[in-house]
């Protein structure tokens, strides 16, 4: 897939105020990266340290929080990374899917996706 950017804004947590940051598409991430300033600003608080392995194969450890992230008219509460001062902002796979996105990689834009729920596949009570 060619990699293409495209603005997400972050809100605070109680989604009142948002910042917009241009970020990376990258369906390979399972989470937003945000730089950790922007959060903090928006006071955003770590909640717990994860370990993410990257494509090279190392391991760093980011805090990650929640807050409010908008594309458009679409909205949700997410987890996201604060991002280290050279970390590219990133929009991951997590927020595509609450958002219910999706990546057209030849038009390097996002479209709408659909949801689902397997319900044939499992018994119900």
């Amino acid at each position: 897939m060619g990699v293409f950017r495209h603005p997400i804004e972050v809100g605070d947590p109680a989604g009142r105020r948002f910042e917009t940051v241009d970020a990376v598409v990258d369906t390979g991430a399972s989470f937003t990266v945000v730089p950790g300033a922007v959060l903090r600003r928006l006071g955003i608080v770590p909640q717990r340290t994860v370990s993410f392995r990257l494509a090279n194969g190392t391991v760093m450890e980011r805090e990650v929080g929640e807050t409010v992230v908008r594309i458009g008219g679409n909205r949700a509460t997410r987890m996201v990374v604060f991002g280290g001062e050279s970390d590219p902002a990133l929009l991951g796979a997590d927020t595509l899917e609450g958002l219910l996105l999706g990546v057209d990689p030849v038009a390097k834009r996002l479209v709408p996706a659909e949801a689902y729920l397997l319900f044939d596949q499992v018994r119900r009570p």
